[in-house]
Formats: C-alpha cells, structure tokens, sequence
C-alpha cells in the first residue's frame, strides 16, 4: 500500500478578518513547529487569501479558497476564478462543500465543470461529498455517494484522479457535535476509495481521502488511525490555532 501523506485542512467557513488572520497564522507555525510528515492547509474567505498567504510565506502551509467558478473569466458577479486565485499564491480550493450545496444550490454538474478547471489551473481540488441524516436512516449513504463521486470526477482521466483530495464530511455531523464514529468513518471512506477504483486501481490506493464533520482534538487520533482516512477537513476546532495544531500532531502519530 502507498504511504499516502496525511492532510489536515482547516475550514474557516465566514470567520476571521485579515488582522485575525494574519494573527492566526503566526500562532500557527509556531504550534506546529517540528511537526513532520502532515501537509497543513487552511481553508480562509476570499478577502483574507492574499493575507494569509503572506503570512505563512516560508513555511509549507497550503493555502486554499472555499469555492471557485469554472469559467476563468466573464459576466459572473460576485464570483472568483481558478486565475485570480493562483494569482494570490492559493495552492487548493475547496469544491462542492454542503454548505454550498445546501444555501447556494451548488451541483453535482457544475462541480463536474469545476473539478477539472481547478487542475487545469494547478490548484488541487478537496471534493466534499457525504450523505444527510435522513439519506443515512435510509440506508442511502452509497447510493448518494455514489452519485456525486463518480458525478464530479467524471470529467477526468485516469491519471488526474489522484491530483484530487476527497473530503467526506456526512452531513449530520458538521457543526451539530455529532461525530460518525471511527467504524462509520472507515466504511465510507473504503467505499469512496473504491468508486475511484472502478476508474483506477492505482489511482485508489493512493488519492488522499480525508474525514470531516466535528473533528476535535479529543477524538482525532481514533478516526485518524483507520486505515483508508487520510487526514480532515475540520471546520469549527481549525479557528483555535491550538486545537488545530493539536489534529495534526494526532495525524503525525
């Protein structure tokens, strides 16, 4: 099996001025210092990117957006493009989280445009997908998986498939305190893992499939030791600098 390098990404979701930021970022690195063998990135709003990028210049912290549109340019008001991000320095984006899907009818179809366009751009794409409470008491959860994996990667060949980082985030445990458990975890993401191998054997053992929906430093070491979990995109605890830090001290163990 490929050593897949853990990756744990901070969402800041519609928090922090660029002060707050830049603050942040310093607090940090030197949290993290000597922390070895887990990528880190942050998640921030659009009007911080060019903040916080300065502010982690000369480390290895990844940047990333929260959203993209597909188009690179045109009559889009109040949207940002894959260019005007690598401009800035941001190295990911963030795709299809359910936040977006849920208030701005984000879809599997445009997710289908925005997936290759990030790669196009060089930026690497974290792809949200995961079920709602009353999909998982169906007994839906592969059916909707199933869906928006192989919806959102379809535009792309073989060998892209392990540019991408897939996030599962089920959608009963974001921002609600309720945590799938470390077994619930495991089996979605070996299903996730699998449906990438329907397209590529060598491309599933080696895309990065992270777990989010409540990650705390309290239970990050259990979820993070299963097998096919590959780091998490944690979205209330990534506003403390010490909470975050201490995810991806548990992700390096």
């Amino acid at each position: 099996m490929p050593d897949r390098r853990p990756y744990i990404a901070g969402n800041w979701k519609m928090h922090k001025t660029n002060a707050e930021a830049r603050a942040f970022v310093e607090e940090l690195l030197g949290e993290i210092d000597g922390i070895d063998g887990v990528d880190v990135g942050l998640c921030v709003p659009y009007t911080s990117l060019a903040a916080v990028v300065e502010a982690a210049e000369g480390s290895d912290l990844i940047v990333c957006a929260q959203n993209m549109h597909q188009a690179d340019s045109g009559a889009y008001t109040g949207e940002v493009s894959a260019p005007m991000l690598t401009e800035l320095g941001v190295r990911g984006v963030v795709l299809g989280h359910s936040e977006r899907r849920e208030y701005y009818n984000e879809t599997d179809r445009a997710l289908q445009e925005k997936v290759p366009a990030a790669l196009a751009a060089g930026l690497q794409p974290i792809l949200c997908v995961g079920e709602t409470e009353e999909e998982r008491e169906a007994d839906e959860t592969q059916r909707k998986l199933r869906h928006q994996v192989q919806e959102a990667l379809d535009k792309l060949s073989a060998d892209q498939l392990v540019d991408v980082v897939i996030a599962y985030e089920p959608i009963w445990a974001i921002g609600t305190g309720l945590v799938a458990t470390p077994e619930q975890a495991q089996e979605a993401i070996a299903f996730i893992r699998a449906l990438v191998g329907d397209r590529s054997k060598d491309a599933a053992e080696r895309v990065r499939v992270q777990y989010g929906g409540s990650v705390k430093p309290d239970n990050a070491a259990e979820i993070l030791s299963q097998s096919d979990v590959d780091g998490a995109l944690v979205g209330g605890a990534s506003l403390a600098p010490k909470d975050l830090a201490q995810i991806v001290a548990a992700a390096a163990r």
